[in-house]
């Protein structure tokens, strides 16, 4: 038996699956939290260009009050997936992308895989 390793072209095309699944059901997930390298390389970007987006400070408090939503940006097809707290719609201010998501603490398997996927 072979063990075949998924081409980009089938990775992104789970990671849209997935994400077209979660956005039509619009789940709430509870919020892992981020990976901590992911958070200083926000936090730095922020400090050196302030304003552009929601400060991500304020934004993991909404993640925690709300939960989380997966949604799809604007041309789904691109494989842009985004991860908003439950009560936005606001991609441009108030995302972050799976891949920062930390695994440890998420229950649903799916949502693991798109993680997961996002990553590699």
């Amino acid at each position: 038996m072979f063990n075949t390793i998924p081409s980009p072209e089938n990775k992104k095309e789970r990671k849209i699956s997935l994400a077209i699944e979660f956005s039509e059901s619009q789940e709430v997930f509870p919020f892992p939290g981020i990976n901590p390298e992911e958070y200083s390389r926000i936090k730095s970007a922020q400090e050196k260009f302030p304003g552009y987006s929601t400060p991500i400070d304020e934004l993991l408090e909404r993640f925690k009050n709300e939960g989380m939503k997966v949604v799809l940006g604007k041309y789904p097809k691109s494989g842009n997936v985004y991860i908003l707290p439950a009560q936005s719609n606001d991609i441009e201010n108030d995302c972050i992308s799976p891949k920062q998501l930390q695994i440890s603490g998420v229950t649903n398997e799916k949502l693991k895989e798109l993680i997961i996927t996002d990553k590699n």
